[in-house]
């Protein structure tokens, strides 16, 4: 029988919500260029899986690693961290 592995988190922001149960999550992080020691941010977008529609614009999400749900969609809105005011 296989180990069942650690599925991979990510807090993220929104940035697309025009699609019908999807949206656009992207996260930055900071990577370290060993030639000039110096700290630059990376981003990467995610297309997410939101079932109930809940998540707006600007909203900071938790995002979980999920089995392919559609040609792009490999990440589910886990939960909504803090919501834009």
């Amino acid at each position: 029988m296989a180990e069942k592995r650690m599925k991979r988190s990510i807090i993220g922001t929104v940035t697309s919500d025009k699609m019908d149960k999807t949206v656009v999550v992207e996260s930055t992080r900071l990577v370290e260029v060993p030639l000039y020691q110096k700290k630059i941010r990376k981003r990467e977008t995610h297309m997410a899986h939101d079932g109930k529609n809940e998540c707006k614009v600007g909203d900071k999400v938790l995002i979980e690693e999920s089995r392919p749900l559609s040609r792009q969609k490999r990440w589910m809105v886990k939960e909504i961290i803090q919501e834009k005011t």
